[in-house]
């Protein structure tokens, strides 16, 4: 080796400074220490008195305050059973699909309320105060559900109106005479 090998910040000053660089030891050569300190802590259970967890998801302009508890899979959607409330396949899927990933369904009874926006924005609202709520009465499962994207809230909103436009970007109509 030459008398300009640098290993750390040091050999650079001293070689900077037009001192000849130390020789590389036995202890800079070593592979790159790995540090695996102890695992993410599992969080702890969050139940109320009644046994339920609670948790709020939102999408587009829908709330939804949802409570899960063990029981038989009913799901009651602002009081009504959910295939009253959500009568497209489509929305009740949404709903379905966090149960399907963690392999719970049927096992919890879910009563939901939700407010504002249309069925889809409210059927995702469900859809994520679930996941949020499952996460915390079982927090073993919150890995697999938030590696499906489910606790994410999805930040897509309405475009607001802008002055001078018919909507957010569409021009008035355009008359030459």
């Amino acid at each position: 080796m030459s008398d300009n090998t640098v290993t750390d910040l040091a050999d650079l000053g001293q070689l900077a400074a037009g001192a000849p660089a130390a020789a590389p030891t036995d202890d800079a050569v070593e592979a790159p220490v790995v540090r695996t300190g102890p695992p993410a802590p599992i969080r702890e259970k969050e139940i109320d008195a009644q046994g339920r967890a609670y948790a709020t998801g939102r999408r587009k302009d829908a709330v939804a305050r949802v409570w899960i508890k063990p029981g038989s899979g009913k799901i009651t959607v602002n009081g009504r059973d959910q295939e009253v409330y959500f009568a497209r396949p489509t929305l009740r899927l949404v709903i379905n699909q966090v149960f399907d990933v963690a392999d719970r369904a049927g096992q919890y009874d879910v009563v939901a309320t939700v407010k504002g926006g249309g069925l889809s924005g409210q059927a995702g609202a469900v859809k994520h105060g679930i996941a949020q709520a499952l996460s915390k009465f079982e927090p073993l499962l919150r890995s697999s559900v938030k590696s499906a994207g489910f606790l994410t809230r999805d930040p897509r909103v309405v475009e607001r109106k802008k002055y001078g436009r018919a909507k957010a970007r569409r021009s008035f109509q355009f008359s030459k005479r």
